[in-house]
Parts: structure tokens; C-alpha cells; sequence
């Protein structure tokens, strides 16, 4: 999968008061603005064009954009955040996501899902079940992906908040697992990169045009990325780790 564009928001000043299970201490502002500014950098000098969308004072998780939309190709879809406290945010996103979309579908209650629970290989589309995204959610999300003639799966789930929490993919058959996902059966025919415990954070990594943004601070799980010939491009997200966020969460790629 080629991208050429992305979709970031700016984190508003109620970051701090975002959905947080981590323990990882008070978020710095300032800190987090800057790393997201290193963020939006790292997209741009991979060659995407980057839409930076304002800061949301309302919704202190709206940095975290990967969650309200999910693109597959010319196919777009706004979901229903599994937090009710997120709702808000598929209102502003819609407007964003029309400008290179011509229609968007959605996902409808009771059904809800994040995107963070959702990873495209291509040729399938995996979906984890999740406190964030439930079995009525993932099914519409199911037919508007048969609609489009994708294939897709669901993931059960019993440790991880969000799928891409523990496992993500990279291209040509590569996939970073981390936690439950190692070694189970539903990613057999994948090439695994296990992720050892003292660096779970890092298996959610983003694959861009054959370079790989790792977090700071996980020297393991970059050089093996290296080692199978991978680009390596280091982003420090350690106040949105505080959040629960990793660096997919931060963009819309497409």
C-alpha cells in the first residue's frame, strides 16, 4: 500500500484529561505538542502531504484520529467510538475526510468500534473485539468491506485495549506481534516479529512507503526492523503513551 496523504489533529490544551489506563504519570502539553510537530514532520518527509486539522478543546482524545475514521482505498467510513465521551469527534472529522471522499458510510449504534481495533494487509482487513469495539460494530463494518469486495476477520481479544495495540502490519507479508497475539493461530502465514515484553509499545509501529516510524526509546524492536530491510524512522511519542496512544493512532495514512 502506497500513501500520499495523512490526517492529524492538533492535540488541544485538555490532553491531560484524555481516557488513560497507563500509570505513566501527568502529560506534559508543551512536550506533546512538540513531539506532534516531530510527528507530522516524519509524515511529510516521507513524501505524504499533511492535513493538520485544529485542536479540539471539547474532546481532550481528538489527537488520536486513527479512531474515528477508518480508509481503505477510495472507501471511507466514519465509526462509532466505543468511548461514549469520543462521539463528538466523527462530526469534525467528516468534513476532512469529504474533501478526498465522495461519500462516506458509517458505523451505527448500538454497534461500536475504533478504529485502533481495525489493520488492513491488503488483501484482509482483521477486526478486534475490544471493551472499544463490539461484535454489531464489527459486523457493519463487515459489510461495508464485502460491499467492497475486501475480505475480513474478526479477532478475539482478551488483554490488549486496541488490536494495534499488539500486532501491526508491515508490508510483504511482515508483522510485528506482541503480548496474546504471539503465536496465535489466526497469524500463521504471516513473517512474525516478535516484540519482547520490556518493549510491548513498540509493536504499534506504522509502515509508510517501505520506511517504518518506531518509538523512542525501543532499540530492540528497531534493529530488528532493520534487520529484514526496513528504513527506520524514530518519532518519540512518550506523552501520548501516557494516553494509551501509539504512533498509528496519531494520522490517518492514505
Amino acid at each position: 500500500m502506497q500513501f500520499t496523504h495523512a490526517i492529524v489533529r492538533t492535540p488541544a490544551p485538555s490532553l491531560s484529561q484524555g481516557i488513560t489506563s497507563a500509570n505513566l504519570g501527568q502529560v506534559n502539553f508543551e512536550k506533546a505538542l512538540q513531539q506532534h510537530a516531530n510527528y507530522v514532520l516524519a509524515l511529510e518527509h516521507l513524501g505524504l502531504t499533511v492535513t493538520v486539522l485544529p485542536s479540539e478543546e471539547a474532546f481532550p482524545d481528538s489527537t488520536f484520529v486513527e479512531d474515528v475514521a477508518l480508509i481503505f482505498g477510495e472507501l471511507a467510513i466514519v465509526t462509532n467510538p466505543g468511548a461514549a465521551s469520543r462521539n463528538g469527534e466523527t462530526i469534525s472529522i467528516r468534513p476532512a475526510l469529504l474533501k478526498h471522499f465522495a461519500n462516506l458510510l458509517h458505523i451505527h449504534p448500538p454497534g461500536t468500534l475504533d478504529g485502533g481495533d481495525v489493520m488492513w494487509t491488503g488483501d484482509r482487513v482483521y477486526v478486534g473485539l475490544s471493551s472499544r469495539t463490539n461484535r454489531v460494530g464489527a459486523e457493519q463494518l463487515g459489510k461495508h468491506l464485502q460491499n467492497a469486495g475486501l475480505e475480513w476477520a474478526v479477532v478475539e481479544m482478551a488483554e490488549m485495549l486496541h488490536l494495534k495495540t499488539g500486532v501491526n502490519y508491515l508490508d510483504q507479508g511482515n508483522l510485528l506481534v506482541a503480548g496474546e497475539f504471539i503465536e496465535a493461530p489466526i497469524w500463521r502465514a504471516f513473517h512474525q516479529i516478535q516484540v519482547s515484553p520490556d518493549e510491548a509499545y513498540a509493536a504499534n509501529c506504522v509502515c509508510i512507503n517501505g520506511s517504518v516510524l518506531v518509538p523512542a526509546g525501543f532499540p530492540q524492536t528497531a534493529s530488528a526492523i532493520e534487520n529484514i530491510g526496513y528504513r527506520v524512522v524514530i518519532v518519540d511519542t512518550s506523552e501520548f503513551r501516557k494516553l494509551d496512544g501509539g504512533l498509528s493512532c496519531l494520522s490517518l495514512r492514505f
